[in-house]
């Protein structure tokens, strides 16, 4: 099929055309962009010579791509998809545009009015672990956020099962640099990372609605948490802490065994032997998610520590997943790479 990628100068998308030139079934033949249009893709980034990428182009996407992967800044995906939908075009936004299923609550937290709420009940939530049939066959998916991602993982099983307290979720993640995206800005130089650690957008990261959305779900009833990240010096990679209170007689044994029968057959997400926690560098530049937990009998709290790659599972990697879905394809197509070490 035609695959074609607006944003694609930004991490996510020039990671989308690494693990898409690794993809049997996928061939590059549209690379949008609106502040390189007429550069060549290769000579911006050397790494792709001998691709025969070609020139990005502006963002008038061309009738014969058949899937689109849009990373974009929020409001600029919505404004355009029905129309690409009009087309036969199969869309999957990177973007936080149809995550949220409230528009006002898109608008509370993206200080922006939706362009398109018509077209949110049309859109899949895209964590194939949790929504793989709905996303069968669908043409607009909602590629999930990084923090969202491992957060969820790591919690919307114990919640189904009702093994902890909802109320009681306190996720203390931390992410690479390249969670922040391409574009410079004070808070990502150099001089202002290396060497430091901390918190940003405390009380108020706007992934806090979409955690709280999913994870409401999965519990059954609505409920609030708190969720503060965090930059560590280093590229990429998320590593989320998260304590929960568990319920009245439930064990580590009956927590653990939650995660086994829910990701058993699952070729992504691991649950780790006992005392074995996640390292960021499990997942480098893989689309694996690496679980562990601990239940502090003293405090009557489950410990759980999730890690994945920001812009593979948190990205580029989840959102090719989601198009081997869709199409029917073999659902670890193109993604079958493990973590780099050292």
């Amino acid at each position: 099929m035609n695959v074609g990628i607006l944003g694609a100068t930004g991490y996510t998308g020039q990671e989308l055309v690494r693990l898409l030139q690794q993809h049997p079934e996928a061939e590059i033949t549209f690379l949008g962009s609106s502040s390189s249009a007429g550069a060549a893709y290769e000579e911006m980034f050397p790494q792709f010579i001998g691709s025969e990428l070609g020139k990005l182009h502006d963002e008038q996407v061309p009738d014969d791509v058949d899937v689109l992967f849009c990373a974009l800044p929020h409001g600029l995906t919505a404004a355009r998809t029905a129309e690409w939908l009009k087309r036969g075009i199969k869309v999957i936004d990177l973007g936080a545009d149809f995550r949220l299923k409230d528009p006002e609550v898109y608008r509370t937290w993206y200080k922006l009015e939706h362009p398109a709420p018509e077209l949110i009940p049309e859109a899949v939530y895209g964590i194939p672990e949790l929504y793989r049939e709905e996303i069968k066959g669908k043409s607009l998916v909602a590629n999930p956020g990084c923090f969202p991602t491992a957060s969820i993982l790591g919690l919307a099983p114990l919640l189904k099962k009702n093994l902890i307290v909802a109320e009681s979720i306190i996720i203390d993640a931390k992410s690479g640099v390249s969670g922040a995206g391409r574009g410079a800005s004070l808070g990502t130089h150099f001089s202002e990372v290396n060497e430091n650690f901390k918190p940003y957008g405390v009380a108020q990261h706007r992934h806090t609605p979409e955690i709280e959305q999913q994870l409401s779900l999965a519990a059954g009833h609505s409920f609030k948490l708190n969720f503060t990240p965090h930059l560590v010096p280093m590229i990429r990679g998320i590593l989320a802490t998260i304590y929960a209170q568990v319920g009245d007689g439930v064990s580590e044994d009956t927590l653990r065994a939650c995660w086994e029968e829910a990701y058993q057959n699952e070729e992504f997400v691991h649950v780790l032997p006992q005392e074995i926690w996640p390292q960021t560098k499990f997942a480098l530049s893989s689309n694996h998610a690496f679980l562990q937990l601990k239940l502090d009998k003293r405090t009557g709290r489950v410990i759980i520590a999730s890690a994945i790659d920001n812009l593979v599972k948190g990205a580029a990697g989840q959102a090719i997943q989601n198009m081997n879905i869709i199409l029917g394809l073999p659902e670890n197509m193109g993604l079958g790479a493990r973590g780099l070490w050292p």
